[in-house]
């Protein structure tokens, strides 16, 4: 450092100190201006600009060609935090590689996801780990630890854990609240953010869209009380796309922008991603909140210190020291050969009646709508490399021996006018959608450098594919999908279905003729939308608008055209064809992770489109030795495949290299070893409604799912067989943490520590996925059926035995006590289970441990919270107060809460509730014997709350119900003696 530049760079004072050097030295309006996701350059300092917020989910997105990885759920199918470490190594090195040629790319990496997929029916399944907190949070620490480096001061990139907090509904997102008592707060979603951020992986994180218990995330207080507890470090809090303004547009929590904004950084919130990068907007309202009193400078100083905190951990201002600043690794073959292995590692073979492996010199037929298809999903990089399972099958097995029939019904559009839809021939050149990159995607426009369709005597036979809801796509004979652009223009324009509003899908509606050429029987169409004599209505799904004819061209208009369907083939009977010739099929099904399913859209059902269906179920009438391949973001329910069917695998779309490593897999190249990582229920019956977010009372995931899934959450086959000897548990004091968890803060802990002995008994080498499952046997409050607190994936050549060691931190034995607000483990007698899957448990052993002895709640002198209840029904919890605190409401009309064991001690002889709204209070004892009514007079608004008082005469230790009638919201009830 020469004598003349300033303290901040200085590599040789402390980050600390550095930082607060150049705090001091800016102005008000730039640190203000820091507070946008893009930061404008400070030239008077050499401070460059910086943006917050690079898509990093697996592999780099929006930024144009890169290495694609597996989607996140199939990463978290690979139960491997090894490889998954590996490719956080290889996204965050071609961050770097990218940013040296493009500094548009940025380091602050927005990944990963940890929501928990507590609900298969999310439209953003695709983007979590698992439904279980423990292997999500192996995972994320995992993924988070390859993003950063190992280098103790400097970054390869900074992640930021993705969306705080119980965010697993797209439906009204922005105005949904999601319910989170305080058991499964801290026992589930809590736990899959805490392991990373205690593990010093990551720089921060982004709140979600939604609110919790009434109150947007982006004003949670759990970021004070959690989050930034969990570290000594400055943790960067970034708010998602537009949902600063959504607290006042969309959600009317506050009636001005600057109060909304003032409060979310008051909250916690550090970085606004708002207005594109029209910084203008939010730094505006900054101002007025600061000149309204609604914050102080030191408020605005707080953020920036954090937002700079991470710039200097990312070697801003000390390249010649960046160990990462010459990091040029991009599509290596390292990186191409990790694709491979992850995507390989994440196939999950489902069922197989000995049809798998593929044997040599089979005649395959490779079937279905995804077998000639390697599919991108929103957060997704453009492809470099490309594999389709059917390239994938030809090469392997030999293009003669592998036949091909897509399932796409081929129709021609005849207009009720006169006139067939006819795709003009044009010379304009090929491009990818997003191939150049942009930072926001949601911004490409559809091309409007081709012809619209026109109607004329000449058909054009487009392939119709259906992917259930109603949703179509129509796609040219040159491979072209037609698309919608902004002119409203139908061109065959599109190379695939994307973008934030899709441009390719359509809806016909109506009644209307489907007819089939020389003599077909294909019967007519009917939607519940309405009938419309003479044709259906092709409605555009993405404008709303319909598929009208002009002069100049096919249009979308208010006013449609009506079309009468000509079928020229039937997808299953091109399908039956080439199953019959076969002497084994393999049907490629799934989705296609921009329709039906996806940020802000989920899924109405878990069954498999229509189409599919019947394509599998043609192929296996035409030959029983078929094979369904469910390639997709999410679980279906297919119990009549799995009853009919010899085999059935799932990958999630599983990036570049998905269809070598399905072939590879198929062929027994590799012996497939993926485990589900959520549960597969049999059908929609079983799910309970998406918006219920109390997995405890209503029975969620397979810590408390009562019936019988489908497919166990951990289930996977091999082509070997595997044996479980010997386990034995003990509890040690360790000083490293287990893999539920890791903890460089822990210096020594109490653990328990499993061995079993795990043998290949069969004839092939294969990796077995070692599952510990533990359980409570004698619990006091509800508990899961079993939980996954460790596993293994550890690979054995046919023979060979291998003893599994297992490191479980006793705190992962216990629970959430309500009744005093804290964590603890019961003492008493525990189940530990060595398992191949949740459902499939190999061997267990019994283990007292020596923890927390239960107490009856001390109501007398503690009271009761009313969020803290034991159980409740029809109820939610909602806001106390815009800042803190949480009150009880029902949903509708009536709702109850129970308290467990509540000790009155000798006597209490008076009872207060501080409520809020209208209605009335019941406190009654089991058996429904009424203690007190209190009835609430209206208060005014939500937040306005009063005490209201009665006389009751209890004693001992009882249960209590709370029995709340009315818009009335309970907040406490206390007792006096």
């Amino acid at each position: 450092m020469t004598a003349d530049q300033p303290p901040f760079r200085d590599p040789r004072l402390s980050p600390g100190e550095r930082v607060d050097d150049l705090l001091a030295r800016l102005t008000l309006d730039e640190k203000t201006a820091m507070l946008h996701q893009f930061a404008p350059a400070v030239e008077r300092l050499g401070v460059a600009s910086f943006r917050t917020g690079q898509e990093a989910l697996h592999g780099v997105a929006w930024m144009g060609p890169a290495t694609v990885f597996p989607q996140a759920v199939g990463l978290g199918a690979t139960w491997n935090e090894d490889l998954v470490r590996r490719v956080g190594e290889a996204v965050s090195c071609e961050v770097r590689a990218m940013r040296a040629r493009d500094d548009r790319v940025g380091l602050n990496v927005w990944a990963p996801t940890v929501n928990l997929l507590r609900h298969p029916l999310w439209g953003r399944n695709e983007e979590g780990y698992s439904e279980d907190p423990a292997l999500t949070a192996a995972t994320a620490v995992a993924y988070t630890r390859g993003l950063r480096g190992d280098h103790p001061a400097y970054w390869r990139t900074a992640p930021v854990l993705k969306h705080w907090l119980a965010h697993n509904n797209e439906t009204d997102r922005a105005t949904t609240s999601s319910s989170v008592r305080p058991r499964v707060l801290h026992e589930y979603d809590l736990r899959a953010f805490r392991a990373a951020v205690e593990a010093g992986t990551v720089a921060g994180v982004m709140p979600a869209y939604n609110l919790v218990n009434g109150r947007p995330n982006h004003l949670s207080p759990y970021l004070g009380e959690h989050l930034r507890g969990w570290s000594d470090r400055e943790l960067l809090v970034c708010s998602d796309a537009g949902a600063p303004s959504n607290l006042v547009d969309a959600e009317a929590y506050f009636d001005t922008h600057e109060e909304a904004t003032a409060a979310s950084l008051r909250a916690g919130v550090d970085s606004f991603t708002d207005h594109g990068t029209d910084a203008s907007v939010m730094t505006g309202r900054i101002r007025g909140a600061l000149e309204q009193g609604l914050i102080a400078e030191s408020d605005i100083d707080t953020a920036v210190r954090r937002q700079l905190t991470v710039r200097f951990s990312l070697g801003e201002f000390d390249p010649e020291l960046d160990p990462y600043g010459d990091v040029k690794d991009f599509d290596t073959a390292r990186h191409r050969a990790l694709a491979q292995e992850a995507a390989e590692q994440s196939v999950v073979l489902l069922k197989n009646d000995g049809v798998l492996p593929v044997a040599s010199g089979r005649r395959v037929a490779v079937v279905g709508l995804l077998a000639d298809e390697c599919k991108l999903d929103w957060y997704s990089g453009t492809l470099i490399h490309r594999s389709t399972p059917l390239d994938a099958l030809r090469e392997r097995f030999g293009a003669g021996q592998v036949t091909f029939a897509e399932g796409v019904d081929r129709v021609k559009l005849r207009a009720a006018t006169g006139g067939w839809l006819h795709v003009p021939a044009s010379d304009a050149a090929a491009g990818a959608r997003g191939a150049q990159g942009a930072l926001d995607p949601a911004l490409l426009a559809g091309r409007t450098d081709l012809p619209p369709l026109t109607c004329e005597e000449g058909a054009t036979e487009l392939a119709l594919i259906d992917w259930g809801d109603g949703l179509i796509t129509l796609r040219a004979p040159d491979g072209r999908y037609l698309s919608v652009a902004e002119d409203g223009y139908v061109r065959a324009s599109a190379d695939q279905p994307g973008g934030w509003v899709v441009r390719e899908t359509f809806r016909f509606e109506g009644q209307g003729e489907v007819t089939g050429q020389q003599g077909d029987e294909t019967g007519r169409q009917e939607s519940e939308t309405g009938r419309h004599e003479g044709g259906q209505l092709l409605v555009h799904a993405g404008t709303g608008r319909y598929v009208s004819v002009a002069a100049d061209g096919v249009k979308v208009a208010d006013q449609g055209e009506r079309f009468e369907i000509v079928v020229v083939e039937r997808g299953e009977d091109a399908v039956a064809r080439a199953a019959a010739d076969a002497d084994l099929v393999v049907v490629v099904a799934g989705n296609d992770p921009h329709i039906n399913g996806r940020e802000t859209e989920d899924r109405r059902t878990l069954a498999l489109p229509e189409q599919q269906d019947r394509l599998w179920r043609a192929a296996h009438a035409a030959n029983p030795h078929t094979v369904l391949v469910m390639a997709s973001a999410y679980p279906y329910a297919v119990p009549d495949a799995h009853d009919r069917l010899p085999a059935l695998l799932w990958t999630a779309h599983g990036g570049q290299a998905a269809g070598t490593a399905l072939a590879r897999v198929l062929a027994g190249d590799v012996s497939p070893a993926g485990r589900l990582p959520q549960t597969w229920y049999a059908a929609d019956a079983d799910l309970p409604d998406p918006l219920d977010y109390d997995i405890i009372g209503s029975r969620q995931t397979y810590l408390y799912f009562d019936g019988t899934p489908l497919y166990a959450f951990g289930h996977g086959l091999s082509y070997t067989t595997f044996a479980y000897d010997g386990l034995v548990v003990e509890t040690t004091a360790d000083p490293h943490s287990g893999p539920a968890g890791p903890a460089e803060s822990v210096v020594s802990e109490e653990c328990v520590r499993a061995r079993v002995t795990v043998t290949n008994t069969g004839t092939s080498a294969a990796d077995e996925v070692v599952q510990l499952y533990v359980r409570e046997a004698r619990a006091r409050v509800p508990r899961p059926h079993r939980q996954l607190v460790a596993h293994a994936r550890v690979h054995l050549v046919a023979g060979e035995s291998r003893d599994v060691e297992l490191t479980v931190r006793l705190r992962e034995l216990g629970h959430y006590d309500v009744a005093h607000g804290r964590w603890m483990v019961p003492g008493g007698d525990y189940v530990f289970e060595a398992a191949a899957s949740s459902a499939d448990i190999r061997r267990s052993v019994g283990c007292t441990i020596e923890g927390d002895t239960p107490r009856a709640r001390s109501v007398r002198t503690d009271g009761l919270a009313a969020a803290r209840y034991d159980e409740q029904t029809g109820t939610e919890i909602v806001d106390l107060t815009k800042v803190s605190g949480d009150a009880v409401t029902p949903v509708r009309q009536t709702g109850e809460l129970v308290f467990r064991d509540c000790d009155f001690g000798e006597s209490v002889v008076g009872v207060g509730v501080e409520v809020a709204g209208a209605g009335s209070v019941e406190l009654s004892l089991p058996g429904g014997k009424a203690v007190a009514v209190l009835d609430v007079p209206a208060t005014g608004g939500p937040y306005d709350y009063t005490t209201v008082r009665a006389r009751v005469l209890l004693c001992g230790v009882q249960d209590l119900h709370a029995t709340l009638r009315g818009p009335v919201r309970l907040a406490r009830i206390d007792f006096s003696g």
